[in-house]
């Protein structure tokens, strides 16, 4: 037999579920949160690409930006989950 799909346990006052390894927005600060970091995400990606000099300083800019986000991002949402 499949396992059935559950829904992940929110805990009362909690910003993000834990979802696979990763954290989803479970409130509207959660949302308030992620939306901003999807943001930045985007913007660092059309920075890296337009305002850098080479292809290669391009990848470094951007790969150096995501990681620091989601570094960060991954901490808030397990402080606040």
């Amino acid at each position: 037999m499949a396992k059935k799909n559950k829904k992940p346990k929110v805990r009362p006052g909690a910003w993000f579920v834990p979802v696979r390894g990763s954290y989803l927005p479970a409130s509207p600060m959660g949302w308030w949160t992620y939306v901003p970091f999807v943001g930045y995400l985007i913007f660092s990606l059309v920075f890296g690409i337009n305002e850098t000099s080479s292809k290669y300083v391009a990848v470094l800019f951007i790969a150096a930006n995501w990681l620091f986000a989601t570094v960060l991002m991954t901490y808030v949402a397990a402080k606040k989950s």
